[in-house]
């Protein structure tokens, strides 16, 4: 797993940026894709992926201690899916 210092680290040694300035971008990156995503915009970046929302229904689940019924409440989820080129580049082929 990569931490959040270890991306920031990574992403201004490739870019060639300060640390201070590869979290800020990143920050904002984050940001947008939250804030456009709320809106109920898709985010897609080419060759990588797309964010979008997901609506999950209000439904009736167990505790798993109990097994009592327990109410879950109707909620927003963030959906990432990966593109084409993304999964050949994880699965080792090539276009």
């Amino acid at each position: 797993m990569a931490t959040k210092a270890e991306m920031i680290d990574a992403v201004a040694q490739a870019a060639g940026v300060s640390k201070a300035d590869a979290e800020r971008t990143l920050g904002a990156f984050f940001d947008h894709v939250v804030s456009a995503t709320q809106s109920g915009v898709k985010v897609t970046w080419p060759g990588f992926g797309n964010f979008s929302t997901t609506q999950r229904a209000a439904r009736e689940g167990r505790n798993p201690q109990t097994g009592a019924p327990v109410q879950i409440k109707a909620s927003t989820a963030m959906k990432f899916s990966a593109s084409s080129t993304l999964k050949q580049a994880l699965n080792g082929k090539s276009k």
